[in-house]
């Protein structure tokens, strides 16, 4: 029968999240209940809150997360009780032309649960990213759950859901960066900086990270940048050309999602380099570049979304990277907070005082 439970509602646009009884129904074919154990407070939460997405008020917000499949509908073979999950939100159809042509990142059919979770009244809740994980438990389709080791800690398997996965995949899955490679990285909030991890787990030979606060430039080099810009006082291309003899970076990721970030990172890169766009513009942006300039330096303009990963296959191997010790995803969590506590966490995330802060259940 459907549960009663607390979750985090965006009532609507920009008003203050608030903490609601949501029901929760009984999984159906394909779908899964997930008590959640742990959620990151990421930044499209906030663009969910603040409208940025769309219109589709209320929404339960909260998609960054790791828990245990409590209940399973007919027809799931995948998961079973007790499963210990990080949750994604790009469950693979496997049967699209980009799954038959064997590249499901790029499923265009990926699927979320069919029912809906309510508030007590019934208005319907629109879960973000199709998972609502602000909430002692969700619903959502099986697909969506990935197992993992359950030794990890959820609070940081449940990184991997987004920002994390984003960062790193943006690195080694989009910009295929690759052994003595130059790297420059430009915005190091939390997937900022784990794209400096993922180019450092490829082998990168230096990573240049940009951004206009010192704190989170100190941050960077602790995730393993060799070099960084403050691009408040110094020309943050004239300063990646100078650290690569002149020529630019071979891979620039921009992790910002501005046009003025972005045209930095097209004229920072070297000739036929690549430049990777993993920050998330809004609907308004627009961007002018001078075709020529296209033309003419060659190489790739390539988006990143959710780091092309495969969560089947990128989230037990990142997990198993950092049971051995070869990245540090418990880095990225700076403060672990109640459900009461989002509302202060996007102004913290606002002011750039955190990587990540994580709701813990």
């Amino acid at each position: 029968m459907a549960q009663q439970v607390q979750g985090v509602v965006a009532p609507g646009r920009n008003e203050s999240v608030r903490v609601e009884t949501i029901v929760v129904p009984d999984p159906g074919p394909g779908e899964a209940v997930v008590k959640i154990q742990a959620c990151g407070v990421c930044h499209t939460d906030l663009h969910y809150k603040q409208g940025g997405i769309n219109d589709d008020f209320p929404f339960l917000l909260g998609h960054e997360a790791a828990g245990v499949v409590e209940s399973v509908g007919a027809g799931v073979t995948d998961v079973a009780p007790g499963d210990f999950v990080v949750l994604n939100w790009r469950a693979v159809c496997g049967t699209c032309r980009a799954c038959l042509r064997g590249r499901p990142w790029y499923c265009f059919a990926t699927h979320n649960a069919q029912q809906r979770m309510t508030l007590l009244d019934g208005t319907a809740l629109s879960p973000a990213l199709g998972i609502g994980a602000f909430a002692e438990k969700t619903l959502v389709a099986a697909g969506q759950c990935t197992k993992v080791d359950p030794a990890v800690a959820p609070e940081v398997a449940g990184l991997l859901g987004c920002g994390v996965m984003a960062g790193i995949g943006a690195a080694i899955n989009t910009g295929n960066v690759g052994r003595g490679d130059t790297v420059a990285v430009i915005g190091c909030g939390g997937v900022g900086d784990a794209a400096v991890v993922g180019a450092r787990l490829a082998g990168a030979a230096r990573i240049i990270a940009v951004d206009i606060d010192d704190r989170k430039l100190a941050k960077a080099r602790e995730m393993g940048a060799t070099d960084t810009v403050n691009s408040r006082s110094t020309d943050a291309v004239e300063a990646i050309r100078e650290l690569t003899g002149g020529f630019g970076a071979d891979v620039v990721i921009e992790a910002v999602g501005r046009p003025e970030t972005y045209r930095q990172a097209f004229y920072a890169r070297d000739l036929a380099g690549t430049v990777v766009l993993v920050g998330v513009p809004t609907p308004e942006m627009k961007l002018e570049l001078p075709l020529l300039d296209v033309f003419g330096r060659g190489g790739s303009l390539k988006s990143s979304w959710y780091g092309d990963c495969l969560p089947s296959r990128d989230f037990p191997m990142l997990i198993d990277l950092h049971q051995q010790g070869r990245i540090d995803l418990g880095a990225f969590v700076t403060e672990t907070i109640g459900l009461g506590d989002v509302e202060k966490a996007f102004a913290r995330m606002h002011e750039g005082d955190v990587l990540r802060s994580v709701v813990i259940l």
